[in-house]
């Protein structure tokens, strides 16, 4: 008979414990606070305040070419490629692969993944097994034997929070959320990198192309130099003359080193964004004759931009984490119940424990009603709150500033092109006027100092021609990174957390 009404007393157990766990998870289903929706994108129909233009630039022009702008088309997410420089494209994926800040941004975000699946596990019951030996002496006194012996124990204990108000809940979306953040982190700092690294190589590249242009405005000043000395020597050329040529030589030489500097300066910096001592920097790229400017660009629609950009949805990801913090909060103001069981057994040999006659179980409901706490947890609730107002402020500015940025980029494009086009005009009249010159003072109708200043004009000329075209190559770049660089068609907001 007393086996029967174990097991009968053993089956109510397991009935009770199936019907609490089965009423938990239906209470599950509520969660206080608010619940987050994605923000809308801004109801615009163009980026500035005014309509992008279908084209930028001009066929003729030396250097540049017309940009079509494809309206509705999304960036390719190896968007450098474009620039069709092999060399280019190698340092792109060495410091996509290499980079230290890429890797912190990894590692942070696996950090937050396995918080993430460490708060999943409060959605299931924990369980813990115990077990032990322990000497014992009982005094006669007490009713003991007085003889020692070893008492041996084994027990596993069983609890449940049932998440009547969604605070487990709201913890894993919380941590969900921060998987989120840390992932648009990771992508932004990819972006960052590819652009840092191509507007870089357009740098050098530049910087290269004007110091050789330099250098031969220096070799040409120097063959003058040594001309008007001769000159001056056998008293043909004046003192002044000779001074002049010198000046301008002395002028010329001393651009040279700051456009020096520039160049190291820009190639450690490339050496550090690939992950490397400048020591180990990589090899020189050429100069801009090595890159093609993209002829096609694609201009995604503006209600598009909010879901390509990383640092946009991070910040939504921000909003997001704030929203379920002040579920969180929300939550402890309201009770907590958790149901325990406990199964154990104590025997004095190890072949009797979990014997009948050995064993003993129990099972509990808790609850827990928060009453005073010196106001602490509506504090708390506020502090989370204000939380969600800033970060809802965060986005929003987010939001202005890539707006911004691309319709910045935008109008550098028709800027750049038109630019461009002046240089070059600019460029090509100098080059004309100082060969006219330099015929004319072979006939003796110019002067020593218009040739001086003619040669000083082409070299500023050419000087602005080769940064005009450097620029427009950075600032399609940025356009490309403006978009969001195309990372989000790698998926990995959908991938798992």
């Amino acid at each position: 008979m007393a086996r029967v009404a174990f097991d009968n007393q053993r089956r109510g157990t397991v009935r009770g414990v199936a019907l609490v766990s089965v009423l938990s998870f239906v209470l599950t289903g509520c969660a206080v606070g608010p619940k987050f929706t994605a923000p809308e994108a801004p109801k615009t129909d163009h980026y500035g305040s005014a309509p992008a233009p279908a084209q930028v630039g001009d066929a003729t022009t030396p250097g540049g070419g017309v940009q079509t702008l494809k309206a509705g088309e999304e960036v390719q997410p190896q968007w450098w490629t474009a620039f069709g420089s092999a060399a280019l494209n190698a340092r792109v994926e060495e410091a996509l692969a290499h980079s230290p800040s890429v890797e912190t941004a990894r590692a942070s975000l696996r950090q937050a993944q396995e918080s993430y699946r460490a708060a999943k596990g409060d959605w299931f019951p924990s369980a813990d097994l115990s077990a032990g030996a322990s000497r014992v002496k009982q005094s006669v006194a007490s009713g003991g034997t007085g003889t020692p012996f070893t008492l041996y124990n084994a027990s596993v204990n069983v609890s449940y929070t049932i998440d009547l108000f969604g605070g487990v809940r709201r913890g894993v979306e919380l941590r969900g959320a921060q998987v989120d953040y840390q992932r648009w982190l990771l992508e932004g700092a990819e972006l960052s990198l590819a652009s840092n690294v191509t507007t870089a190589t357009f740098r050098e590249a530049a910087l290269q192309e004007q110091i050789g242009a330099t250098q031969e405005v220096v070799k040409l000043l120097q063959e003058q130099s040594d001309l008007a000395s001769k000159q001056y020597t056998i008293g043909v050329k004046s003192q002044a003359d000779l001074l002049a040529v010198q000046a301008q030589l002395a002028s010329a030489q001393a651009q040279l080193a700051p456009l020096q500097f520039a160049l190291a300066s820009v190639r450690n910096q490339l050496a550090v964004l690939l992950g490397k001592l400048p020591s180990e920097g990589p090899a020189p790229a050429g100069d801009l004759s090595g890159y093609t400017l993209p002829g096609d660009i694609p201009l995604s629609v503006p209600s598009e931009l909010t879901r390509q950009r990383p640092d946009v949805l991070a910040a939504e990801a921000q909003l997001h984490a704030a929203t379920a913090q002040v579920g969180l909060a929300t939550a402890n103001l309201f009770p907590q119940i958790t149901l325990g069981g406990a199964y154990g057994s104590s025997a004095t040999q190890t072949k009797g424990l979990f014997k009948e006659a050995s064993t003993s179980w129990s099972l509990g409901l808790n609850l827990l009603q928060p009453i005073f706490h010196g106001g602490s947890l509506r504090a708390q609730k506020r502090a989370a709150e204000a939380g969600l107002d800033g970060a809802s402020a965060t986005y929003r500015a987010s939001v202005l500033n890539a707006f911004a940025n691309v319709s910045d980029a935008l109008n550098a494009l028709q800027f750049d092109a038109d630019a461009l086009a002046a240089e070059a005009q600019a460029e090509q009249a100098a080059a004309k006027s100082l060969d006219l010159v330099k015929a004319s003072y072979r006939l003796g109708a110019a002067s020593y100092l218009q040739l001086l200043d003619a040669t000083r004009q082409w070299q500023q000329a050419r000087i602005g021609y080769i940064q005009a075209r450097a620029n427009r190559l950075s600032d399609t770049a940025a356009l490309y990174a403006a978009l969001g660089g195309g990372w989000r068609q790698r998926d990995a907001a959908n991938s798992s957390k």
